[in-house]
């Protein structure tokens, strides 16, 4: 690890990668079980243009598993629910070793980590990663995420509490410590899936918008980064 080299500022590739198929049916806490699904035609539902919280680009995001593999660039990771997501670095990328601060050599591969940053599909350019102590990582509802499969039918559940009057595409896309604090949450109560955006509700709450599982789409967090439900 120690000839690893961060490189300069990274550009992501403009070719979006899509996942399974890139169709994902997302389900409106509203809808009365039934699904829609944003974004058919367009790599992982990006660019959806329903609602004003729609994604014309990357976002503020993350995601968390193993690391799979290391390279000159980056590194991948295996997420929970079997999902590969790229890892780009920069030379602004933060690394934490649990809490405390860390360099880049302190990734291998094998680790636990949380990666935040600006999602593009299944890639990330890393704003921060964070080495997780071993026997750290969140299970809490682990087994209540339906990894992604082609052509399976989304899961139409709901658990805990859904916003009142919540409907899809409400809200504004968010960014920097809010949208990092609402993800590192998501994903800790959540894992195995890859969050492309984080936005901001009416009441002040944040609705975590997750790809690459059938369930859960939707992780809402209260304003102090607690996760309160999932659609």
């Amino acid at each position: 690890m120690s000839n690893r080299k961060v490189t300069g500022p990274i550009m992501v590739a403009a070719a979006v990668l899509a996942i399974g198929g890139g169709s994902y049916g997302v389900v409106s806490a509203l809808s009365g079980g039934g699904s829609s699904a944003p974004g058919r035609g367009s790599p992982a539902g990006l660019g959806s243009g329903r609602g004003s919280n729609a994604r014309s680009g990357p976002a503020a995001g993350g995601t968390s598993g193993t690391v799979a593999g290391m390279s000159s660039s980056g590194f991948t990771v295996t997420t929970s629910a079997g999902q590969k997501v790229t890892i780009n670095e920069a030379s602004a990328t933060k690394y934490l070793n649990g809490t405390r601060s860390a360099s880049a050599s302190a990734v291998a591969a094998g680790d636990s980590v949380v990666v935040l940053g600006t999602t593009d599909s299944t890639m990330i350019t890393a704003t921060e990663v964070i080495v997780q102590p071993a026997g750290s990582a969140a299970t809490s509802a682990a087994a209540s995420v339906v990894p992604f499969q082609r052509g399976a039918r989304t899961t139409a559940k709901q658990a805990g509490q859904i916003p009142a009057g919540y409907t899809e595409g409400q809200g504004t896309i968010v960014s920097g410590t809010a949208a990092n604090k609402a993800t590192e949450a998501a994903l800790a109560a959540y894992p195995g899936g890859v969050v492309d955006r984080v936005v901001q509700l009416s009441n002040g709450e944040y609705e975590v918008h997750n790809i690459g599982v059938n369930w859960p789409h939707h992780v809402f967090v209260s304003k102090d980064y607690k996760v309160v439900g999932a659609d």
